[in-house]
């Protein structure tokens, strides 16, 4: 199993895997082949079908400028190993191709070759959480130490930048204010719930301030701001606010803060490695559904909670996502995208607090959940999988002009 480094990226939204895989697979690209004259880059799949309002072409472009780039979409065509594929040529100077390089963009900005994953070794010996709570328990270890067992004490720093960035975008998103870009006119509301949230009473307190922060992240991605993908860009809203939002309840230490980060970043990472966090792969229940995961796991960890009780947790935090699709308007990161993030965080709370007024037991374990949320995704039709023909995406209407 990879490093949690590999799932926690550091870049602008509105899609990992469809703007921030992408622009890395073509940064990588343009470094093998520097002196060509132009780039085509052709699109298959999901990356296809709802690209443009992923900013996908604007992401490749901004990667190969100033040359010239031409991109191909072929959204009915899907490659082999992933929905999300791309196929990046270089042209010379006569016109004809001189390679190709076929990659994949597997969810929160991961790439994949037919050669294997693209970055990071594998860090984890251990691939299940039934292994690891084993390991854990025979020898009295935390989840966050288990993690740091195998990455080494340089993840602190990594994560301390993470949390940095984290809270960089809810500072940013909720002051936010304006229409978010991408035509559907749907207008920030972050900056609305945090400032009711400082004028009310204590009901709103509580019930105003948790939203704000996750609608402050979300907004932020789907504007194209600097955020971290936990585990995409678009869940990327659900462990910053959950995090934030404890910490102001319990003001806990800034490092127990990373440790809960490092315990999410290990439950997303068993997402992602048995089953997947791609909406064009499993739909939202990947994105969503992780993310509520790593986040009920974390906010139970910080609140004092077993291994037991955080793995339970955790399991919740999946289950009640299962089935859910990806079908977002337009191709847009926004509706029904960013108001998921809020319930998601609202739901990983309420995970936490049931696990741990439990003592843990339960008879539906975390790694079977994702193992059946890994076959309801492909069991799921392709038009719920991202490619935007199906669910809301279609039966959404805009409304009709002033005056019409």
């Amino acid at each position: 199993m990879e490093s949690i480094r590999e799932l926690y990226h550091i870049g602008n939204g509105p899609s990992s895997s469809h703007s921030i895989g992408p622009r890395l697979a073509a940064d990588l690209f343009r470094q093998r082949y520097p002196d060509v004259s132009r780039y085509r880059v052709t699109l298959y799949g999901s990356l296809a079908a709802t690209g443009k309002g992923h900013m996908t072409d604007s992401a490749i472009y901004s990667a190969f400028q100033p040359k010239p780039t031409e991109i191909v979409w072929k959204p009915d065509e899907v490659l082999p190993l992933h929905p999300n594929g791309m196929m990046f040529e270089p042209i010379g100077e006569e016109g004809i191709s001189q390679g190709s390089w076929k990659v994949y963009s597997i969810g929160g900005g991961t790439l994949k070759d037919e050669d294997g994953f693209i970055k990071y070794p594998q860090t984890y010996d251990l691939d299940s959480m039934s292994a690891i709570q084993l390991y854990c328990s025979q020898r009295g270890l935390s989840f966050w130490e288990f993690v740091e067992q195998a990455e080494g004490p340089s993840i602190w720093e990594y994560l301390e930048h993470v949390r940095e960035v984290m809270c960089a975008a809810i500072d940013r998103g909720i002051h936010a204010e304006g229409v978010l870009p991408g035509g559907l006119g749907v207008s920030r509301k972050a900056w609305a719930f945090y400032r009711k949230y400082k004028i009310s009473g204590d009901n709103f307190i509580t019930e105003g301030r948790l939203p704000a922060y996750a609608l402050a992240v979300a907004e932020e991605s789907a504007s194209g701001g600097k955020i971290v993908t936990a585990p995409t860009c678009g869940s990327s809203g659900v462990v910053p606010a959950v995090l934030h939002y404890i910490k102001e309840n319990i003001d806990c230490r800034e490092d127990t803060i990373l440790r809960a980060l490092a315990t999410a970043g290990l439950i997303g990472n068993l997402i992602k490695t048995n089953a997947s966090i791609s909406g064009a792969e499993v739909g939202c229940q990947g994105e969503i559904g992780a993310a509520c995961s790593m986040a009920a796991g974390a906010a139970t960890q910080l609140l004092g909670g077993t291994i037991r009780q955080v793995e339970y947790a955790a399991e919740m935090g999946l289950e009640h996502h299962l089935g859910l699709t990806c079908d977002p308007v337009e191709g847009l990161v926004q509706i029904p995208c960013i108001e998921r993030n809020v319930f998601a965080a609202s739901r990983a709370i309420s995970c936490a607090n049931f696990a741990l007024f439990s003592d843990g037991t339960h008879r539906v374990s975390f790694d079977a959940v994702v193992e059946v949320m890994h076959q309801t995704g492909h069991d799921l039709p392709s038009l719920y999988r991202e490619t935007s023909t199906g669910g809301l995406a279609k039966s959404y209407l805009f409304p009709p002009a002033s005056g019409s």
